[in-house]
């Protein structure tokens, strides 16, 4: 009798104990699938030969001019659903405008910037925004960060003319209004500041102080 008595019970609980699995089991499953997805958006634009269908030779800031980078130098995404941009690198060429360009369109080369600001403040986009450059040379700040060089040398203060200044300046301050990123030094960083980083651009004859004034000035 306890015998029977005890199987009832256990088949009771066995029936209450399936029910809750599969109950459980759905929604994991739920939450499985969702996980999924939105592995699956981020994995999607790193498979060869993918790309977001885009405008040639559309660019993100009015005004510059589009030159486009070898894809080998940057990784195409759909920033910034898959990936969120919350900061603004800025670089120093360490050589000419001419010779940073042939270098980003160089697939051997495996790096590149969003962006060039020459000299006279003419601007150059080589990549689009919704994309990953590989410009910071850290894999976490390349997939948040939007990258702009400015043609020059780290020792020299004359590269740094009125004009680039207030190029990057707009360029910098649309970019912050685009996705919401703050204004300030923790969210606007040079190269040097990127975690892993052996650069030492913009270097010591970078004006943070007037920079970030003309940033927060056109952002306004």
């Amino acid at each position: 009798m306890g015998a029977e008595a005890g199987t009832g019970k256990s088949d009771g609980d066995r029936r209450i104990g399936r029910r809750a699995l599969l109950v459980g089991g759905a929604a994991a499953a739920v939450g499985t699938v969702a996980l999924a997805r939105e592995e699956l958006a981020h994995l999607w634009w790193r498979l060869p030969g993918v790309r977001r269908p885009r405008v040639e030779g559309a660019v993100d800031f009015r005004g510059a001019r589009w030159v486009a980078a070898s894809p080998a130098n940057f990784r195409w995404a759909d920033r910034p659903d898959d990936y969120r941009i919350d900061r603004v690198v800025i670089h120093v060429t360490q050589g000419s405008y001419g010779s940073a360009v042939k270098v980003f369109q160089d697939p051997g080369h495996q790096a590149a910037a969003h962006y060039i600001v020459r000299r006279d403040g003419r601007i150059t986009q080589l990549i689009r925004e919704l994309d990953v450059a590989f410009h910071a040379g850290n894999r976490a700040y390349n997939e948040r960060s939007v990258g702009i060089e400015h043609e020059g040398f780290v020792d020299r203060p004359e590269d740094f003319t009125d004009a680039v200044y207030a190029a990057s300046a707009r360029l910098t301050a649309g970019v912050c209004g685009r996705y919401g990123i703050p204004v300030d030094r923790q969210h606007v960083i040079g190269h040097v500041e990127v975690p892993g980083t052996d650069h030492t651009d913009p270097g010591p004859h970078w004006d943070w102080e007037r920079y970030m004034r003309l940033v927060r000035r056109a952002r306004a």
